[in-house]
């Protein structure tokens, strides 16, 4: 074992690199796949049926396909249609489909929107019928029930769920370095073990990466559990 390797500083800038790269492209699909997510699930239980069902066909081909191939289909496949390439220079969206980071932040916002829209699809069909009941009796009408009464109980009940969903994202993340030119912290760690044929080494300091920043996101998930679920904690007296 030769560690001190990992220490040198063209090598901690590597990883630094792809620490970097790997949290802005976890937050950044995490908060377009909310947004994504969110409207996802008011489709999923909303009264239009046409569009329940293609949201729903949307999330099984999702989560019926490895994250991976949907990587190589958006990069390899859609990234490289003549179509797209023949206006990726100055028509917008597809500006960006020449860049991979762009590339595999839509393949992950696409994957997570999905998890998430049936988790929180489904907090919403369990929202007790007391609540919506109570909350029709004040006068509210079904959209002031949704945004004030269904919506923030769902949410909260999704948090330990959600808690999930996040930290397989971070590690999903290592998909990123399929990806040429992406230094996320995988790509870090397979860069310096080709250069310097130490697996071990490269590969053990990648992972205490993710490990602390696991460890990290799920203390950060229980402060806020404990907080917003306090509620459904068991009485004491």
């Amino acid at each position: 074992m030769n560690f001190a390797v990992i220490f040198e500083a063209q090598n901690l800038a590597l990883f630094g690199t792809g620490i970097a790269t790997t949290l802005t492209l976890l937050f950044a699909s995490l908060a377009v796949g909310s947004v994504l997510a969110l409207v996802f699930a008011l489709l999923l239980t909303g009264p239009w049926a046409p569009l329940r069902w293609l949201v729903a066909s949307y999330t099984y081909v999702i989560r019926g396909t490895p994250l991976l191939i949907q990587v190589y289909l958006i990069y390899y496949g859609l990234g490289q249609l003549e179509w797209i390439q023949a206006r990726w220079d100055d028509v917008w969206p597809w500006t960006h489909f020449k860049e991979p980071f762009f590339c595999a932040l839509l393949a992950f916002a696409l994957n997570t929107a999905a998890y998430t829209a049936e988790m929180l699809a489904g907090a919403i069909r369990e929202t007790s019928a007391g609540e919506i009941e109570a909350a029709q009796a004040y006068g509210m009408g079904r959209f002031q029930v949704m945004l004030r009464i269904v919506l923030p109980s769902a949410l909260r009940r999704t948090l330990p769920a959600y808690s999930n969903e996040v930290v397989m994202m971070l590690h999903a993340t290592s998909l990123a370095s399929a990806v040429p030119s992406l230094v996320d912290v995988t790509a870090a760690a397979s860069s310096i073990y080709s250069q310097y044929y130490l697996p071990f080494e490269a590969y053990l300091a990648a992972a205490a990466i993710y490990l602390v920043a696991s460890f990290c996101l799920i203390g950060l998930f229980k402060l806020g559990e404990r907080h917003l679920l306090a509620y459904l904690a068991p009485r004491t007296n």
